[in-house]
């Protein structure tokens, strides 16, 4: 029997949901206070002009929903008006592929597949993006993957692969539940995040052009249509029937690095540029720094909500690497790094199995591995 003792189980093992959502409730007010504090005139102003309509007339003619639209692309491009405002935008639209690269993951997982708002992450996201900001991620977000980790948990104290709540059966609970559905997978979701993530990104960066803006503000339909085509294609089109497979993502060092490699790369080069626009003088406009405060202030609150779930999920070490790695390679590397790493430690529930999380076997010396099930 291994005598050693086991790490302190994170909170999601010990804490009932209402308790797990106290923090991101609190956050929501928080946010919504502090970018009521720092909303100055110069918002209030853009929205008046393209209420008035004299202010990107092709769009804010738009019946019912001109007005909003026109206030969006204006509040964006005003956003990334300058050489100071392009560094910084970088470094939130890299935290942004990242996330996203993380939420698409997450959706493709077998045992994340009974939840609508995991498995099929585009309406909250295009929420998060054309309303609600970091408060959707406080409210909805997180809430669902609490929800569906403390389901997970109490279905495995009970012995069932049902879950305690009614709804449809859950997959498998046993080693393949941390699985994507398909190895096809680790192709589409990469090329969907550079496709209908990065692309547009750079093109409202380099153009600041009203359309570019507006083409951007709907990444997350361009994501999904460009997951789904790329995975039908490799399905169709794959000779080797092992893309129909499930596959643990994280014990493919291959599969690994073609899922993350975007997101890491972008954030880096968002991180050394934004580092260099520091040394340089600072070319923001008045209305500038208006859009780039509330773009900030929501990025920075999104960012302590995703750090939360992190430390209830996985706990505080692994926070603690997100936490360094976004310091100093940014912060889309920094949840990428952090979530390869927090696999490492995940089990959906360590009291309840037989196996530690490192997956070592209690009743036998067999070294540990990737594969060792987390149920029998």
């Amino acid at each position: 029997m291994d005598a050693r003792p086991r790490r302190p189980r994170p909170a999601v093992h010990s804490f009932s949901l209402r308790y797990l959502l106290v923090v991101p409730v609190l956050l929501a007010i928080a946010t919504g206070v502090t970018l009521f504090i720092h909303s100055d005139t110069n918002t209030y102003m853009l929205y008046s002009q393209c209420h008035a309509r004299s202010r990107l007339p092709w769009l804010s003619h738009i019946p019912v929903l001109g007005s909003p639209a026109c206030f969006l692309v204006s509040f964006f491009q005003e956003a990334g008006a300058s050489v100071r405002a392009f560094g910084l935008m970088a470094v939130i639209l890299a935290f942004i592929a990242g996330l996203l690269t993380v939420s698409t993951v997450e959706a493709a997982r077998i045992c994340n597949s009974p939840s609508v708002l995991i498995a099929y992450p585009t309406g909250p996201w295009l929420v998060f993006d054309l309303v609600g900001g970091a408060i959707v991620w406080q409210l909805v977000i997180i809430p669902a993957f609490f929800h569906r980790g403390r389901a997970i948990i109490m279905a495995r104290r009970c012995g069932s692969p049902s879950p305690p709540l009614p709804g449809p059966t859950d997959p498998v609970f046993g080693e393949n539940m941390r699985h994507l559905t398909r190895l096809a997978e680790t192709v589409a979701i990469p090329v969907a995040v550079a496709v209908g993530c990065v692309v547009p990104s750079l093109a409202m960066l380099v153009t600041n052009h009203p359309a570019a803006v507006l083409a951007w503000l709907f990444f997350p339909v361009w994501v999904s249509l460009a997951r789904q085509a790329v995975r039908r294609l490799v399905l169709l089109l794959g000779r080797d029937p092992r893309w129909h497979d499930p596959l643990h993502l994280e014990s493919s060092r291959c599969a690994l690095l073609a899922v993350y490699a975007v997101p890491i790369a972008c954030s880096v080069l968002a991180q050394v540029h934004f580092l260099w626009t520091l040394t340089q003088p600072d070319d923001c406009r008045e209305m500038t720094r208006s859009a780039l405060k509330l773009i900030t202030i929501d990025a920075f609150f999104v960012g302590l909500t995703v750090l939360y779930w992190i430390l209830v999920e996985a706990g505080w070490r692994t926070a603690f690497v997100v936490a360094v790695a976004s310091f100093v390679l940014g912060p889309g590397a920094g949840i990428c790094i952090g979530w390869i790493y927090r696999e490492r430690t995940v089990d959906p529930d360590r009291s309840a199995t037989t196996v530690v999380a490192v997956g070592i076997r209690r009743d036998n010396e067999t070294g540990p591995s990737e594969e060792t099930p987390l149920l029998r």
